[in-house]
């Protein structure tokens, strides 16, 4: 197939460079002159692990342009891929996306050929068949089902590991205009994935909804195991993991997104939570699920603050492992550890900070008042309270050597050897009783817990 990707960015490039790689003639689309000079000499325009490789596998499959019409006349199908940000209310914004279907529509307007447009960016429920299609049409003057498709696909991918997440999805979601869209799309996706994945084809708006309820439901398992953790630091020999282990033997329930550590950050889930309180807020639906996920999700990152400081001797120094908001990218938005160093930082504390890949993504929002170090040992070294806010494979890799003294390690993940390094410093499993326990308390709260039980 011809397909045309409009945007590069941190999705569209890796998508690009799947549907290139196994065999499909693809032309990126971006603005930004830059991404398209390094996707055409076969350079990564964004980081992300696995598509420098991929864009050498694409060869010549995969060429870019400026150019949204060249694109367009090219191909058979259009994939959008720009942003939809957050508004003031909640609700994302359609602007890039009419701005990016306006050429995309003028082209249709010229084309005898049946043209499919994939809208994949997360959007609102009814946006794509009340504002997207009506749009299409009043500007091609064609009508969609007949002229011309249009599809509403959003993928399921998180940043660190696209690839393998547009390769292996564990379904694939399609919401269609008319059956014919439907199955020219789910032809291209069987052409691309490599498992066995379900598809899932639907209506629009059962599509836009089902893309923003699986990434709540997916944060609600999340701040529910934050919720059990600290419940396991108040009980006597309490630990998350033998709790949420147990817990995902259920197949009702299932162990993924289910380990108490720190809160959801990142490009997708604060902000879908946010936009399906919105949504119910607006169609009169009582939802107090979603506040209450984001009201815990916003409370880890005081309480990490507080574990710091409480520990943290006069002048002392904090070690942040992590500003990253997951392991293997180098974006940070709403992630825990940038947003711990933030408010440490405004306390007044010394931050130093380690981060695989995201230590110059920090540097431009911190400038020179966070001091980095080179390898995770020299952070822990150097820091008096060091935390591990990200289970990057790297940490596995810190010695109890590197950690002997008086200091204290807040494992947030319990990624390091709990009896190990409980011999040299002041280890503290976040989500156990450990957390009581370094500051006498443990006792007490199991001591309260049973008097209430009897």
């Amino acid at each position: 197939m011809k397909i045309a990707v409009i945007g590069l960015g941190k999705l569209g490039s890796p998508m690009a460079a799947c549907f290139a790689s196994k065999g499909h003639q693809v032309v990126g689309v971006d603005m930004n002159a830059d991404f398209v000079a390094k996707i055409n000499a076969g350079q990564a325009p964004v980081f992300e692990p696995g598509l420098q490789e991929l864009l050498q596998q694409s060869g010549s499959n995969l060429t870019a342009t400026c150019d949204t019409k060249s694109a367009v006349r090219q191909s058979d199908f259009t994939f959008l891929i720009v942003p939809t940000p957050s508004q003031d209310d909640g609700f994302f914004s359609l602007d890039y996306v009419m701005s990016a279907i306006r050429p995309v529509a003028e082209v249709i307007a010229e084309k005898d050929e049946f043209h499919v447009v994939v809208l994949t960016s997360t959007v609102m429920p009814g946006a794509t068949g009340n504002q997207l299609l009506p749009e299409i049409e009043r500007i091609s003057g064609k009508k969609c089902g007949e002229d011309f498709g249009l599809c509403y696909s959003p993928e399921f991918i998180s940043l660190g590991s696209v690839i393998r997440d547009y390769l292996c999805p564990d379904f694939t979601l399609i919401g269609e205009s008319d059956e014919r869209s439907g199955e020219l799309l789910e032809s291209i996706y069987t052409s691309v994935v490599e498992n066995d994945a379900a598809v899932q084809r639907m209506s629009f708006a059962n599509a836009e909804l089902t893309k923003l309820a699986l990434n709540t439901f997916v944060t609600t398992k999340i701040s529910y195991a934050n919720m059990l953790a600290e419940i396991c630091e108040r009980l006597e020999d309490g630990n998350v993991d033998v709790v949420t282990n147990a817990l995902g033997l259920d197949t009702r329930i299932g162990r993924k997104y289910l380990k108490g550590s720190v809160g959801y950050g990142g490009p997708c889930f604060p902000r879908d939570n946010k936009a399906i309180t919105a949504m119910c807020q607006q169609l009169g639906v009582t939802a107090p699920l979603p506040l209450a996920t984001d009201e815990i999700n916003r409370h880890q990152v005081p309480r990490l603050h507080q574990a710091v400081m409480s520990r943290l001797p006069r002048g002392g120094t904090a070690g942040i492992l992590g500003l990253a908001y997951k392991p293997d990218t180098n974006f940070v938005e709403k992630a825990q550890g940038l947003m711990l160093a933030e408010s440490l930082l405004a306390a007044g504390v010394n931050v130093i900070a380690y981060d695989p890949a995201a230590t110059e993504t920090a540097q431009r929002a911190f400038g020179d008042s966070l001091n980095y170090t080179s390898t995770p040992e020299d952070c822990v070294a150097q820091s008096d309270v060091a935390v591990l806010t990200l289970p990057c494979p790297e940490f596995k890799a810190i010695q109890p050597q590197d950690a002997v003294g008086e200091r204290t390690i807040i494992d947030c993940w319990r990624v390091l050897d709990r009896d190990a390094f409980s011999k040299v410093c002041n280890y503290i499993a976040w989500g156990t009783s450990d957390v009581a326990r370094s500051h006498g308390g443990a006792e007490s709260h199991s001591q309260h817990i049973t008097a209430k039980a009897a």
